[in-house]
């Protein structure tokens, strides 16, 4: 029996076998990477050059569109180089760092998306209270505890994981390096060790989804009491964007990872785990720039200063 210290690499779960198929493979999550890199990319430059974005909302989208852009740079190319390279491998090291980070990641960013729920309910429950409630201060504590609460669940995930004897081989039966695919490789009765962990984590993802549709049942009270027509869908255009990135990742996520065990195979999971690590990244910045005046103002502004700087 092997254990974890005679494993020098992982084999990673590939896409296709011919060359043809690696080849378009590496070119279609080429061009996912580069559209989310745009994308958050033109997010995070406009909020930090326009100082009408200066303000909680924006502060906290800064935060998602870089905690989307380290996800899916986290998987993506490792990936594509495979592909491109026709290899599987990732050393040990490099697979205890993708996992780290992605898990540091995918907590902080529902941490953050539950902070982004208390701050359209501060803004539309109680706006007298905004400027208190969500100072300058408050905000860089809020978002700091985000990404604190990613970088400790992981760094346990992760001791936890790596700690286990891994005797059933190398191969992960994943795109990159995961929990549950890395949990199949061990053959020690310590993974209970883990799967408390994951009820513990299992515990705050329901706190945290508890909490935002609190939020959004007293955010659609407040909103139903607003007399004027206009005043109602302003107050919905600004919790809209929000909502659906919300319900775009936990729905993703709950498919992948709560579907029956019956239906669950190799191809089956990878293509739903490309669904919720691709798809968030890289349409958040789309949902939130298509709704969004002072955002789609302050893109054009920033696309025209760069065309006329080139000129």
């Amino acid at each position: 029996m092997s254990n974890t210290s005679s494993i020098t690499e992982f084999l990673l779960l590939a896409f296709a076998d011919t060359r043809e198929l690696q080849l378009l493979h590496f070119w279609l999550f080429l061009g996912i990477y580069l559209a989310a890199l745009l994308g958050n990319g033109l997010i995070i430059t406009a909020i930090a050059c326009d100082n009408r974005l200066h303000t909680p909302m924006y502060f906290f989208l800064f935060n998602l569109s870089l905690l989307d852009l380290g996800c899916i740079s986290t998987t993506f190319p490792k990936s594509m180089a495979n592909s491109l390279w026709d290899t599987r491998a990732i050393s040990y090291l490099g697979c205890a760092a993708q996992l780290f980070l992605f898990a540091l990641l995918i907590i902080a960013e529902y941490s953050l998306l539950t902070i982004m729920a208390y701050d359209r309910y501060v803004a539309i429950c109680k706006p007298l209270h905004y400027g208190t409630l969500l100072g300058s201060r408050a905000c860089v504590h809020m978002a700091a505890a985000a990404w604190g609460s990613g970088f400790l669940t992981a760094l346990l995930h992760t001791a936890n994981t790596f700690s286990l004897p891994l005797c059933k081989g190398n191969a992960v039966d994943q795109f990159f390096c995961e929990i549950p695919p890395l949990l199949k490789l061990s053959c020690s009765h310590t993974y209970l060790r883990e799967v408390g962990v994951i009820v513990l984590s299992a515990c705050f993802v329901f706190g945290c989804f508890l909490f935002i549709v609190v939020s959004y049942v007293q955010i659609f009270r407040a909103v139903l009491r607003i007399p004027s027509e206009q005043g109602r869908h302003k107050a919905f255009s600004t919790c809209i964007p929000h909502l659906a990135v919300v319900s775009l990742f936990v729905s993703t996520i709950i498919f992948a990872h709560l579907k029956p065990p019956s239906t669950s195979s190799p191809s089956l999971d990878l293509v739903v785990t490309v669904l919720y690590s691709v798809v968030p990244p890289a349409v958040n910045p789309l949902i939130y720039s298509m709704r969004n005046k002072e955002l789609k103002d302050a893109l054009k502004n920033l696309i025209r200063e760069v065309v006329f700087q080139q000129k």
